[in-house]
């Protein structure tokens, strides 16, 4: 059996803000369906994954900015970090996981040897939903 994760929903108080917000990071718009006005679902899927995002109007009861810690992965997290900040988008700034036996502790910066599952930052949404970035496979490169 095979299963895949394919969208995760987004709790936003403004669909048009967080459809501006999504597309200024490269997410593409797939669908923007409005059949009246108390529904709404905006699907936008970020460059390079097979799941996408859903946020809009009647989809879930959760709180706008609830969503926490949902991951994007990347190749290259200096580039990513550097180009979503020059975006305009707040970044925190990198940090890594201080050993392999990893226990919670982080320290600044870059993993120094780049590997997977190892550096991070974070961003979140107008709205306050946080995503994770994380670096995977900068070495296959």
């Amino acid at each position: 059996m095979e299963l895949r994760i394919e969208v995760l929903t987004l709790p936003v108080a403004d669909a048009d803000r967080a459809v501006r917000f999504y597309t200024s990071l490269g997410f593409g718009l797939d669908v923007d369906y409005r059949p009246h006005d108390g529904f709404r679902v905006v699907q936008l899927t970020p460059p390079g994954s097979a799941a996408s995002v859903q946020l809009g109007v009647g989809l879930t009861s959760a709180v706008p900015g609830s969503a926490q810690d949902h991951y994007l992965v990347v190749a290259d997290i200096e580039a990513a970090h550097g180009e979503l900040a020059g975006r305009g988008v707040p970044v925190s700034a990198l940090r890594h996981k201080k050993s392999a036996d990893w226990q919670g502790d982080f320290a600044p910066g870059l993993d120094p040897d780049r590997r997977d599952y190892a550096s991070f930052f974070d961003f979140a949404d107008p709205d306050g939903n946080k995503w994770v970035v994380q670096e995977r496979g900068h070495t296959a490169r």
